[in-house]
């Protein structure tokens, strides 16, 4: 008889408890699904509507310029002044025969800022593709 009440006292659990391991992953999912938007845009801009959507091509061709309302130049999120932004754009373009420039502008954006860099990027042969909302 002891032996039946010794085994009692040494049952195993053979199951693995997965309730933790849902709840930590759905915990990541909505910390990824909060913060991802976040990351895509360093300056609040209202960009204009209409367009067409866009081929998809190697993010490694894209440098993302965005040019406020109030005239300030970021290239890929660090603010810049429109010549020390040429020329890394120059610098970048003859490195990379394939350089396009993605331009984001607030809609309230002056029309000479958006014409500097135009101007300046039609001079040196590099692609230029200006970002709107869909209407």
């Amino acid at each position: 008889m002891r032996r039946f009440s010794q085994r009692s006292h040494l049952v195993t659990l053979s199951e693995i408890n997965i309730t933790p391991l849902l709840d930590l992953a759905f915990v990541l999912l909505i910390i990824f699904v909060i913060t991802t938007p976040l990351l895509e845009q360093s300056i609040t801009l209202k960009l204009p509507h209409g367009g067409r959507t866009s081929e998809k091509f190697d993010k490694n061709d894209i440098r993302t310029v965005e040019i406020t309302g109030t005239g300030v130049y970021a290239l890929e999120k660090q603010k810049l002044q429109l010549p020390q932004l040429l020329a890394r754009l120059v610098q970048d373009a003859r490195r990379n025969p394939n350089l396009i420039v993605y331009v984001r502008a607030d809609k309230d954006s002056r029309y000479e800022l958006l014409a500097g860099l135009f101007d300046a990027c039609q001079n040196y042969g590099i692609k230029i593709s200006l970002a709107t909302t869909k209407p």
